[in-house]
Order: structure tokens, then C-alpha cells, then sequence
């Protein structure tokens, strides 16, 4: 017979989850260190794309361009992603936990939290 999910449980996860984003995020950084440093530290030719009025679609398609090259700047990117993620990820983590102890409450303020970051993430622009 299973037990019942309980904080104890829920605390034990998420810690985990957060542990595991930030390992992960080291890792496929040093990765992409070592790659840059053995690409000679290359520094792009055109800087055209990093002007102002570039649209986030001409970025991120450089960035998934270069990654699938196995570029080391984009490596290194890669993990920064993963570590602005990782505590998005621990939301939605929660969220599932609270759903499961049936903690409607922190079922609301973890969607509205969640809400916020992905409304604040996807309608974000530098500046």
C-alpha cells in the first residue's frame, strides 16, 4: 500500500528538482567553456544581429542555429536557459505536488505565480 504524499515528501522533491537544474546547468556550461576554448575563443563576425532592432525570432534562430552547430557561446547559453528554468520548473513542480495533497489554496497562488512568469517571460523584450 502506497503512503500519502505529504510536505515532508513535497519538500524533499523540490529540493531535489533544484538541485538537479543547477548541476545541470554547471555541467552543460563547462561543457560549453571547454568547447570555447578549444573553437580559439571566436568572437562573431557580424554583429548586425546584435543591434537594437532585432526581433527575438532572428535571435532565437541564431541561438538554436549556432547550438545545433555545437558552438560553445550557445553551449554555454544552453545552460543559463536551464538555470533561469530551473526555479520556473520548481513552480510547476509545486503546483503538482499541492494538486496531489489537494492543497487547493497554493493550487490558486502557484498557477497565478506561474502565470505571471510565463505571461512576463513570452511578452518580455530587452531594452
Amino acid at each position: 500500500m502506497r503512503k500519502n504524499f505529504t510536505d515532508v515528501d513535497l519538500n524533499r522533491s523540490v529540493g531535489n528538482l533544484l538541485r538537479l537544474g543547477v548541476i545541470l546547468s554547471v555541467a552543460i556550461s563547462i561543457i560549453g567553456f571547454v568547447k570555447l576554448f578549444l573553437e580559439g575563443f571566436k568572437m562573431p563576425k557580424n554583429y548586425s544581429l546584435l543591434e537594437t532592432g532585432s526581433s527575438s525570432e532572428k535571435v532565437w534562430g541564431q541561438f538554436w542555429e549556432s547550438l545545433c552547430k555545437g558552438e560553445g557561446m550557445a553551449i554555454i547559453q544552453l545552460g543559463i536557459l536551464v538555470l533561469i528554468f530551473t526555479p520556473l520548473m520548481r513552480i510547476v513542480f509545486a503546483l503538482i505536488g499541492y494538486l496531489k495533497e489537494k492543497d487547493y489554496i497554493y493550487v490558486i497562488i502557484s498557477s497565478i505565480v506561474l502565470a505571471i512568469m510565463a505571461i512576463s517571460f513570452f511578452t518580455g523584450y530587452a531594452h
